[in-house]
């Protein structure tokens, strides 16, 4: 569904992702793990272009690498960025109509499957963004970008700052988009959660892809273990 191939990305001089390959197939859990700085989100941000980059993005075959954002939206991949990023100052209904600003035909009927979904955004519907919690400000985040029907999703680091319990909450819905069809593309900083739930892993390091297996695998690798299982 995804290939990259030769992805680069500089911020002035600093090297941030240097000359990266991957590809996620139709209806996978892809996970890609590293530590803080390995350009994981740089990674990410040039799929959607929204930062400069070298290399080649295919999405079914055909090129995105030039496309807007908004074009690659509406091919069907969407990002859910980092830090949620919701509006703070609009309602959770008005969050969800944003995230159908290319799909306003369905935007009644997507939205109350986003409240099936996600039942306490629907008793919140009328709440500001700011009067969320962490745990419902991310599914907020995650609706919104579904609310563009999208094949394919990127979540960058959607477990980040939440407690125990919304983790799982947040994983189990995950592992629900994939079930109705939706492939994803995960960053996370949680290795281990990340590599049980998904089918296939990237190890990053310093801009770099440096191993790449079945999730199965790399739970077991011991060098992943060391570095970022804490065994």
């Amino acid at each position: 569904m995804l290939r990259v191939k030769g992805l680069e990305v500089k911020y002035g001089v600093i090297e941030a992702v240097r000359g990266i390959d991957f590809e996620v197939g139709v209806g996978e859990i892809v996970t890609i793990i590293g530590s803080n700085g390995a350009g994981k989100t740089s990674t990410l941000n040039a799929i959607m272009n929204l930062v400069q980059k070298k290399g080649k993005v295919e999405f079914f075959e055909s090129g995105i690498s030039k496309l807007p954002t908004d074009k690659i939206v509406k091919r069907g991949l969407a990002l859910v960025p980092e830090g949620r990023k919701i509006f703070i100052n609009l309602t959770v209904d008005e969050n969800l109509d944003i995230g159908a600003y290319n799909n306003e035909e369905n935007k009644d009927e997507l939205k109350e499957k986003m409240y099936e979904l996600f039942p306490r955004l629907k008793d919140k519907r009328h709440q500001f963004g700011m009067n969320l919690s962490g745990g419902e400000q991310q599914m907020l985040a995650i609706a919104r970008a579904l609310m563009s029907e999208p094949k394919m999703l990127m979540l960058d680091e959607p477990s980040l700052g939440l407690a125990p319990k919304i983790v799982m909450d947040v994983f189990e819905i995950i592992n629900k988009l994939r079930e109705d069809g939706i492939t994803i593309l995960l960053i996370e900083q949680n290795a281990s959660l990340a590599l049980k739930n998904s089918d296939y892993g990237y190890v990053m390091e310093n801009g770099k892809i440096v191993l790449k297996d079945k999730s199965s695998n790399l739970l077991n690798n011991e060098e992943v273990i060391k570095k970022y299982l804490g065994g």
